[in-house]
């Protein structure tokens, strides 16, 4: 998913005690530790139920109009799609499916069996035509995400009571990944109805281990399905609660008062915790992440448009500086467009740049006719809400006036998110330092939001397409070429030397610069346990107890 509104995309942790009369001196010591009047009470429970602290303020509870984090995950507990990653990982494993599909050999049909014995949560079986009533609603409701879906589906059918037919408009390999994006999970036909615009923000009604019992923006109830299929959840239930801010989120767990904390805390707020998860305050849990962070050129905004100036900034770029500075340690420095979660990631900025060298940075620089008394000012623009970004952006100011003498310097710039989001794809901004959130587990959702182009040349740029969206207006008919050719291959090693064809390109276009991966951290209280988190950034609430 990308760093446009819905790239606020993802998840959240909480305590434990035994006796009434712990209970009840925990709840004191709780509210003594309010330190903040905005701060909510404690919202731990007794017995075996879980609290998750978050930040992230759910819009809508129905999948078809979801394209946001903090619907997701909760998504991802309360309802199951076709397949599901293995937890932890990013592979493909049948979830309502039984096994992988079936495609035929023009690679625009896909045969999936699915589950039986299967109930929704009011009862409703489960069967092939409530699936092809979730996807259809999924496309013809026309919410957020409708689009990644349509703009590949032809049609979808029961071919049997537990046999599923889709029909491609156009090959695409990754399709399978695609079916495991959570707002694609089954909802009852019985509860809801296909037509544009017809949604059910505060309800769901779906398959899973849970069953949403209380909603709101502030906090939400699930409580275990007595019904479900598969394996019982290893609690009595969740509750999650959304704090105000990453400093009440930080406060309230730290006092007891969730089990749980997951997203959203700042760099200073997580080391914080990890040195007292060090010290067995408490217990991190952290997972390598697919968000990635880039540093995108506008090619049509001079000098950016001369392949010699990116080049020169590429080689000044300092990862482990940025990591060390920007992100205290929280990230891993990312040298491709793909980040380190595939086994087609190759590192070429790294080989083709290395990290940091401002001698030929400089040297570059003085060939394209910069000095100190004549230098190149970058102007570079970030949204407000990232304090992640901000950070970058200084540390990379401050190096460049301290490595290059003068002859690069960043101007640094920020607006809110909003109207960053409008103003991108209307070339406004020279460069821009953006963010990206896959939709799905695949190298293709890497790479062709960035590079695809459906409608430019190589002298004028992109005028319509992903690229231009993203901000850059990047063109290369091969890179074209090169992405409907990855789409459409369904051998892994073929498809792998397809996207290191990409990555190579792009090192040597340089329309972007990739900076970063993401790490993700969580923190339980002392006695959680099972609690892992995806590289989808989505955790799985039925593993934990305490």
């Amino acid at each position: 998913m990308n760093w446009f509104p819905w790239d606020v995309r993802r998840w959240l942790p909480i305590g434990q005690f035994l006796t009434l009369f712990c209970l009840f001196l925990f709840l004191v010591v709780s509210c003594v530790g309010q330190n903040s009047s905005n701060s909510p009470p404690p919202s731990s429970s007794a017995g075996d139920r879980i609290t998750i602290g978050t930040t992230l303020k759910p819009r809508t509870m129905d999948p078809a109009d979801n394209y946001e984090l903090a619907g997701e995950y909760l998504h991802y507990n309360l309802g199951e799609t076709l397949y599901r990653y293995a937890p932890g990982t990013s592979q493909l494993k049948p979830q309502l499916a039984t096994a992988l599909p079936k495609v035929s050999q023009d690679g625009l049909t896909y045969i999936i069996p699915v589950r039986p014995n299967v109930l929704f949560h009011d009862g409703t079986p489960f069967d092939a035509e409530a699936m092809a009533f979730s996807l259809r609603r999924f496309i013809e409701n026309k919410g957020k995400p409708s689009f990644l879906l349509s703009d590949i589906v032809n049609s979808v059918k029961a071919t049997g009571k537990y046999e599923l037919t889709i029909m491609l408009k156009k090959p695409f390999a990754a399709f399978p990944s695609l079916l495991a994006f959570p707002g694609t999970c089954a909802v009852s036909p019985k509860a809801y109805e296909i037509g544009a615009g017809k949604f059910k923000p505060n309800e769901f009604v779906g398959t899973g281990p849970y069953k949403l019992v209380k909603f709101s923006s502030e906090s939400q109830q699930l409580d275990v399905f007595d019904k479900y299929w598969g394996e019982k959840p290893a609690n009595q239930g969740v509750n999650v609660q959304v704090l105000t801010s990453s400093s009440n989120l930080f406060n309230t767990f730290r006092t007891r008062g969730v089990d749980i904390a997951y997203l959203t805390l700042e760099p200073e707020q997580i080391k914080r915790l990890k040195d007292g998860a060090s010290t067995g305050k408490w217990q991190a849990i952290e997972s390598q992440g697919s968000s990635t962070t880039y540093m995108i050129f506008n090619l049509k905004s001079k000098p950016f448009d001369n392949p010699s100036v990116r080049v020169a900034v590429a080689y000044m770029i300092n990862r482990s500086l940025l990591n060390e500075r920007a992100l205290a340690g929280q990230g891993v420095p990312l040298y491709s467009m793909l980040p380190t979660t595939f086994d087609v990631y190759k590192p070429v900025f790294k080989e083709q740049y290395g990290d940091g060298d401002t001698a030929k940075a400089k040297q570059l620089l003085q060939q394209a006719g910069y000095s100190p008394t004549n230098p190149l000012y970058v102007q570079v623009w970030y949204p407000t809400s990232s304090a992640p970004r901000q950070l970058a952006a200084t540390v990379l100011k401050a190096f460049a006036e301290q490595q290059l003498g003068g002859t690069l310097q960043f101007e640094v710039n920020n607006v809110d998110a909003a109207t960053f989001f409008k103003n991108i794809p209307q070339g406004i901004y020279p460069t821009t330092l953006g963010n990206w959130y896959p939709d799905f587990l695949d190298p293709d959702n890497y790479v062709q939001p960035f590079l695809e182009c459906t409608k430019g040349s190589p002298n004028s740029g992109c005028d319509d397409g992903a690229s231009k969206t993203q901000g850059s207006f990047y063109y290369s008919s091969r890179v074209n070429q090169l992405i409907a050719q990855e789409r459409k291959e369904l051998n892994p090693q073929a498809r792998k030397a397809i996207f290191a064809e990409i990555q190579d390109l792009v090192a040597k276009d340089v329309p972007y610069i990739p900076l970063w991966q993401d790490k993700e951290f969580a923190f339980s209280q002392k006695g959680v346990t099972g609690l892992t988190i995806n590289p989808t950034q989505d955790f799985a609430f039925w593993t934990i107890k305490k």
